[in-house]
């Protein structure tokens, strides 16, 4: 009975030796070995895998693409634009060694590196790029962080950024810009069509004025056109030609004439005229209008 005791506890040690000492690795991993803090030789591949008790220990790399979120960034343009910009970064791991050995923490590292640089591009472009030329600004800002990734055995795959946040005041202003901008080109494609349109009237005033039969029929046109409305609107077509006849007719100046005539030979109208009273005559002398001889004068009147 204790022979199987034995037995069993020594099974048992086993299967606890076994189970610290062997580890399985994953298809999208690799494992470096540390045997008394060297590494060792060669990354370990996908499988099962049995370490040597105390001595070694296994670190887990994994080698999938990652995607690492940039925070956000406020920074100023080159032409003093206030924005918020945020970025993505895809990377993955080439060489395990040196992931583990030359740098602590390798995603903290790409992602400082990736917001100073993110910073640097902001302050190195225009706002117009941040908006439209995001392709060559993904390239710059790839290179910056793609140098000291290198060097900790990883690659980039991609960077992208994500999204433009501007103040609220720059972007009316922008919009102010692009209804102006759409202001402008309604106007040259209303001039160019104004412009087309009269050299088509142009050479068709040329044709009718050739073929006098074609106006008459550009007449009938209109007159089918009005006709065709549901209205009271009444139509008479009167040719011009007609109105230049009765123009070179008439000679100018006859019923002018006629009225000046008429009113020399209209026979004048007698009339009764009041009698005319005449004024007292005045004499020269001041002398004559004393108060003696203003009362002879009044007698000679009393008397008459």
């Amino acid at each position: 009975m204790i022979i199987v005791y034995a037995l069993a506890a020594a099974a048992g040690l086993g299967l606890l030796w076994l189970g610290q000492n062997i580890r399985v690795i994953k298809q999208f991993e690799r494992g470096v070995v540390f045997r008394f803090g060297r590494v060792r030789s060669g990354v370990r591949g996908p499988g099962l895998m049995v370490l040597m008790p105390v001595a070694d220990r296994l670190q887990k790399v994994n080698m999938q693409i990652i995607t690492l979120p940039v925070p956000a960034q406020d920074g100023i343009t080159r032409d003093n634009v206030t924005v918020r910009v945020d970025a993505v970064i895809y990377f993955n791991v080439v060489d395990p060694v040196r992931a583990v050995v030359d740098v602590q923490d390798y995603m903290s590292a790409i992602g400082q590196v990736a917001q100073t640089s993110l910073r640097s591009i902001i302050g190195k472009s225009n706002l117009d790029d941040l908006l439209s030329n995001r392709e060559r600004l993904n390239q710059g800002l790839e290179l910056l962080i793609d140098s000291p990734a290198l060097g900790w055995g990883i690659h980039l795959d991609r960077v992208e950024i994500k999204d433009v946040v501007l103040p609220d005041s720059m972007k009316r202003s922008i919009a102010r810009q692009a209804e102006a901008e759409r202001e402008r080109r309604a106007r040259v494609i209303t001039a160019e069509g104004e412009l087309q349109a009269s050299e088509k009237l142009a050479l068709a005033a040329g044709v009718m004025s050739k073929q006098p039969a074609a106006l008459q029929l550009r007449l009938l046109e209109t007159v089918v056109e009005v006709a065709a409305e549901k209205n009271s609107t009444i139509v008479l077509p009167f040719p011009v030609e007609l109105l230049r006849f009765l123009e070179r007719s008439t000679p100018s100046g006859s019923e002018d004439t006629d009225d000046v005539d008429d009113a020399t030979t209209m026979p004048s109208v007698a009339t009764s005229d009041p009698p005319q009273l005449k004024a007292p005559k005045v004499p020269d002398d001041p002398g004559a209008l004393q108060p003696d001889a203003l009362a002879a004068r009044s007698g000679q009147l009393g008397d008459a």
